[in-house]
């Protein structure tokens, strides 16, 4: 079969479809052809690496050891931040379309609803709050979306064989049906998944812990008519001192994850006559007894929380799963590892156009281990508050969900996975500490968060989407500035007098800017210097020319 740009996407089959093997002119030049960026590995990770580096101008080479994309819904969960990535990416918009947006979730004790919760419960925001879509959707939606860029060379059935580092390059051995070639890159991204081949060529290992339980996750195909919401059972009548996890999907599939414990036996626990009474059982406990349904793909797996100690070794670069695991409660795996993406990609584009140091690729993986940290710890959290390991534990566990139900206290000990949001990146060395007085949680190191905000033409549209500069300003950073009148054209004058190139954008005061001026704690004058990954690396009442440099050079790791 031929690559997604020739198929007509609405009739594609995505599970079956299969890409064509190409021989390229590289595996018969004389010498290792040199590519300034190999990218290994096309899941989400690695197609969206690819796909930002190419927006930014630099070429980029994407390997991939197969021909397909992911077999079941895999990651399903991809949460705001990780769709505002998609959207400067070109393809969030489909994701939306296809999916199933959520904000709500609800958890259970037995069969007692003990509270619910809203994880967007304030609007001005374009995107919602997650959105549960299939894994291979996503994966071909962003292969469609490489087939478009031409800078993109994206090669099936090539597999990473072997690895070679030196001084000014890295020399791949790759593997194809026809035999091995020998590839040159300036810089190595690996986003080869959690049993990468490239971290086992290095003999490097990821090390954590393993968790002794076993997990059965379902698709299940049926047309049951319940809310788009989040249901999460702690023994569950119909599963008892188990838990039990169901969401929909596109296509009226519906995710379940059924908690088996340690001595169950993976291979009886994925035959469809014994996932088909287990979901019966629980459509019969909430009403929709007799719905006719059809099991899809199933899986039974067992997880750990671990990473790599470093991310960066000389030219090569973790991301992904390859980096770091986690639990899938908390929706972390996938998000993360777009959000590695997003970091490494314009810090790429920086280091190859000469415009920042060697140094800002280690920020790079400095930034996102302390990232990965962070959700290594929040996915442990809710793994053991899941699946207490001792009669203490599911002692305390349970009298928190039973508290839970009439006092608010009780609700937030309750770990059913803390959802996955952006990383803080509070203690980066690419920040520069507020001199002035600030509240709320548009610190240094933070996402920008979207609003409200009219266009250049004046139309309506939304803050996240003016933060994007022109096409090909690979490394260009924004300064964001509010209000109007003589403080803040003096705050336009500074950033002018800088001498730096800053993509502007004027959030001007009264209804079209009031949400974003509240959300970043805004006066006519501020101004907020955000990174080209739309993360804030610097804020002031007031700017100085020598301030927006120096933080500019900071950001950049020349300070």
């Amino acid at each position: 079969m031929q690559g997604l740009a020739s198929h007509d996407a609405a009739s594609l089959d995505y599970q079956s479809l299969r890409f064509d093997y190409k021989r390229h002119p590289d595996q018969d030049a004389a010498t290792p052809a040199h590519h300034p960026v190999v990218v290994v590995g096309a899941g989400p990770v690695g197609l969206a690496l690819a796909i930002d580096l190419a927006q930014r101008q630099v070429p980029v080479v994407l390997l991939d050891n197969d021909c397909t994309l992911s077999t079941g819904s895999r990651a399903i969960c991809f949460a705001k931040r990780t769709l505002e990535v998609f959207d400067r990416l070109g393809c969030a918009g489909r994701m939306v379309d296809k999916g199933v947006s959520w904000n709500v979730g609800r958890v259970f004790f037995g069969d007692e609803q003990v509270y619910s919760f809203d994880l967007l419960p304030e609007a001005g925001h374009e995107r919602p709050a997650f959105i549960n879509l299939q894994q291979y959707y996503v994966e071909g939606y962003l292969a469609e979306r490489a087939a478009e860029l031409p800078l993109i060379d994206l090669r099936w059935s090539n597999k990473v064989v072997g690895i070679e580092q030196g001084a000014d390059q890295a020399l791949l051995t790759i593997e194809t049906p026809e035999g091995e070639y020998r590839l040159a890159a300036g810089h190595v991204a690996a986003c080869d998944g959690s049993r990468s081949s490239l971290r086992q060529l290095l003999g490097l290992e990821a090390k954590g812990r393993v968790f002794r339980d076993r997990f059965l996750i379902a698709d299940v195909n049926m047309d049951a008519h319940l809310p788009t919401e989040r249901r999460f059972w702690f023994d569950p009548p119909f599963h008892p001192k188990q838990s039990v996890l169901l969401h929909k999907q596109a296509d009226n599939m519906w995710r379940v994850d059924f908690q088996l414990g340690w001595d169950a036996d993976p291979v009886e626990e994925r035959k469809h006559e014994n996932i088909i009474p287990r979901v019966r059982a629980l459509l019969d406990s909430i009403g929709h007894r007799g719905v006719r349904f059809d099991i899809g793909w199933a899986s039974v797996y067992t997880f750990a929380c671990q990473r790599m100690e470093r991310f960066r070794h000389g030219r090569v670069l973790f991301a992904g799963d390859s980096a770091h695991g986690v639990s899938p409660f908390g929706a972390r795996g996938a998000n993360s590892g777009v959000q590695d993406a997003d970091n490494l990609a314009w810090k790429l584009a920086a280091v190859l156009r000469g415009e920042a140091p060697d140094a800002l690729l280690d920020s790079y993986a400095s930034e996102r281990e302390y990232a990965a940290d962070e959700n290594i710890r929040n996915s442990t959290r809710a793994t053991d508050f899941i699946t207490p390991k001792s009669e203490v534990s599911r002692l305390f566990r349970d009298a928190v969900l039973e508290l839970s139900k009439r006092h608010a206290f009780a609700r937030a000990l309750v770990n059913s996975g803390r959802l996955s949001v952006p990383s803080t990146l509070r203690e980066s060395t690419l920040n520069t500490p507020d001199v002035d007085a600030f509240e709320g949680p548009m610190v240094p190191g933070a996402a920008a968060a979207d609003a409200p905000l009219a266009g250049a033409d004046g139309r309506a549209g939304w803050l996240l989407r003016e933060l994007s500069p022109p096409a090909g300003a690979a490394t260009r950073f924004t300064a964001l500035v509010f209000g109007d009148g003589a403080e803040a054209e003096r705050s336009v004058a500074a950033l002018a007098r800088a001498d730096v190139a800053l993509h502007i954008v004027r959030v001007p005061p009264g209804s079209t800017g009031e949400l974003a001026a509240r959300r970043y704690d805004a006066r006519s004058g501020t101004v907020y210097l955000l990174r080209p990954d739309q993360h804030v690396c610097a804020r002031w009442r007031a700017p100085t020319p020598e301030a927006v440099r120096a933080a500019r050079d900071r950001a950049l790791a020349k300070g």
